[in-house]
């Protein structure tokens, strides 16, 4: 009998102590069997609360001074064109409208799979240019299996084309998917200009882990307040970023290691913070064909934070041989498999 009420003093104590330290705000860990009290989670489960504390063991937490209330998801699509130079094939080797829904797939996959983003709006955007209308009930489809609503906006390049110069910066012609390409690129942005925080900026032919989009907005969050500054993310462990020794920064993001980065594609992830301080070098992406093409971006990166994950978030479904493709130390298979 001793025992039991001893037992049951020490439970009373332990309440009493939680609800101490709720008051004032502090997390306790039970290091015994790997619980955190204060918010009836084991931690292996998510423990960032989003817009409040970002939480990473055992450095403590981060108080979230800059907290994400919305994130717009702006798709571009375009299931008739294989691959914007047509001279290659991509991974898999199958037509542009497999990439295009896994792609959406495992965006809304992530989406569902991300607990915090309940508490954000997010809203759902494709661009599509030129799809075919049977390609386009199967992206409609796609939505509705995963219940979520979204804006399609059929491209009309003609609105852009008389802005965009004939020629490159290698002097040589401009390519009809090369500007369908820019005007699908300066259409999101318009877009983004309506966004009420944040903005990912995707192609559909990125597949994405389930943690991928609720492992960017808490890493933003966490980032952002540390540096007291708005930045970029990119999802992407791309291979080029290994094809050169250079020194960079490591953060530490929600659940993943993130580097500081200098260059990438066109899918990144920003605030429309960014997108207005900035908007004049973005819109230059959509009037010359620079080359690199991304070099506007990567002018904006000598000004602003970039990082990518370690290890990948999405995989880039480009050629096998391609720098600007699939992440190393991924199992392209298995998340190509995962999003049927």
């Amino acid at each position: 009998m001793k025992e039991i009420k001893n037992n049951n003093k020490k439970s009373i104590l332990k309440k009493i102590f939680v609800k101490i330290s709720r008051f004032f705000g502090y997390e306790i860990i039970d290091q015994n069997n790997f619980e955190i009290p204060t918010l009836n989670k084991s931690l292996n489960e998510e423990i960032s609360i989003i817009g409040a504390k970002s939480i990473n063991l055992p450095l403590g937490e981060v108080n979230i001074t800059r907290p994400v209330r919305a994130l717009d998801i702006i798709i571009r699509t375009c299931t008739e064109v294989n691959m914007l130079t047509q001279n290659k094939k991509r991974i898999f080797e199958k037509e542009k409208i497999e990439y295009t829904l896994k792609s959406i797939h495992s965006i809304l996959q992530s989406i569902n799979s991300g607990v915090q983003l309940k508490k954000i709006k997010v809203n759902l955007k494709v661009i599509d240019h030129n799809s075919k209308k049977e390609n386009l009930e199967k992206i409609n489809n796609l939505f509705k299996s995963f219940n979520k609503k979204y804006d399609l906006i059929n491209l009309d390049v003609s609105k852009f084309t008389k802005n965009i110069a004939k020629t490159n910066q290698q002097n040589q012609p401009v390519t009809t998917n090369q500007m369908s390409n820019m005007a699908n690129i300066h259409q999101s942005l318009i877009e983004a200009k309506k966004s009420e925080d944040l903005i990912y900026f995707v192609e559909d032919d990125y597949i994405h882990s389930k943690n991928a989009i609720n492992e960017m907005v808490l890493t933003f969050e966490r980032i952002s307040s540390q540096i007291k500054n708005d930045l970029f993310l990119c999802p992407t462990d791309y291979p080029y970023l290994y094809s050169k020794a250079e020194p960079t920064q490591i953060f530490l993001g929600d659940n993943l290691h993130w580097r500081k980065i200098d260059e990438t594609l066109c899918t990144f992830l920003t605030s429309k913070k960014i997108v207005d301080k900035h908007w004049s070098i973005l819109k230059s992406m959509c009037e010359v064909e620079h080359y690199p093409f991304e070099k506007p971006l990567h002018d904006i990166y000598n000004q602003e934070l970039c990082i990518s994950p370690i290890p990948s978030l999405a995989i880039h479904c480009t050629n096998v041989n391609s720098i600007f493709g699939l992440s190393p130390n991924v199992d392209w298979k298995k998340l190509w498999d995962e999003n049927k």
